[in-house]
């Protein structure tokens, strides 16, 4: 889960600024843990707080992202989940957005099989994207990452991507000239993941994902997942990220980590 944090942190300075190929310092004082660090962590809660069967997975994750993002207004949340995360009587509202995708990760860590990181992902998506784009963006991330983190070849992961979710189809270097910003999953999660299979490591997946533009934080979000399950995290940038979470954020990501490995 941290691997997703990391790729939102190095990210959020380039967002609205997109930085165009892998030469950059990975920390520096203008990033930040955006929207999609603290909902991941708000997911990770519920799964930490949800019964052993996952029964109540969907009603923990609408409690615990409330919960744990609400105190932040001002991290980045788009229009719809805004009004969303501020309701008293929260619904799904029909969203491809790729904040499906941004959040997931948790799920992966947690899944005991490869259905059942398919049941948590759906579980904890559909409370606000229950388009089938939504779903099926979330369930991509979580499918690859759990798959790369119980040791399938990456020919393999991609394999099962190309078949039942994306075509990878593409270079990263085909599309970096013109690729935009975009904020659905139909256009974030298969570059997110290319950034992943043209990786040689933990460092160069977040430089890979960051290089193409777009809407970086998430992008970068997503990639950073899958590579923490594949490579593990090199000490050094765990150490550094860990400095841009305050107390209450850290609490839950240790609580996760101690439960379902770091």
């Amino acid at each position: 889960m941290l691997g997703a944090i990391i790729g939102d942190i190095v990210g959020s300075r380039f967002e609205w600024n997109n930085h165009r190929d892998k030469n950059f310092e990975l920390f520096t004082d203008k990033c930040f843990a955006t929207d999609d660090s603290i909902i991941t962590l708000g997911v990770a809660r519920a799964i930490l707080e949800s019964r052993p069967d996952w029964s109540d997975l969907s009603a923990q994750a609408v409690r615990c992202m409330q919960a744990v993002g609400r105190p932040y207004p001002h991290c980045g949340y788009g229009g719809r989940f805004y009004g969303w995360m501020y309701s008293d009587e929260p619904e799904p509202y029909f969203s491809f957005g790729n904040g499906a995708a941004m959040r997931v990760s948790p799920c992966g860590f947690a899944a005991r099989s490869l259905d059942e990181a398919r049941t948590l992902s759906r579980a904890v998506t559909q409370v606000t994207h229950n388009h089938p784009e939504g779903l099926k963006g979330a369930e991509a991330t979580v499918v690859a990452l759990y798959m790369a983190r119980t040791g399938r070849p990456m020919e393999e992961i991609r394999a099962t991507i190309d078949r039942d979710y994306y075509p990878m189809d593409f270079t990263l270097d085909g599309i970096r000239d013109s690729y935009r910003f975009n904020e659905t999953c139909q256009d974030t999660v298969p570059q997110a993941l290319m950034a992943f299979f043209e990786s040689t490591g933990f460092e160069d997946a977040i430089r890979n994902a960051i290089s193409v533009g777009g809407d970086s934080d998430t992008l970068a979000a997503i990639t950073g997942g899958v590579a923490e399950a594949y490579y593990g995290i090199p000490e050094d940038i765990r150490s550094r990220a860990l400095t841009y979470l305050d107390e209450r954020l850290m609490d839950i990501l240790l609580r996760f980590e101690e439960k379902y490995g770091a």
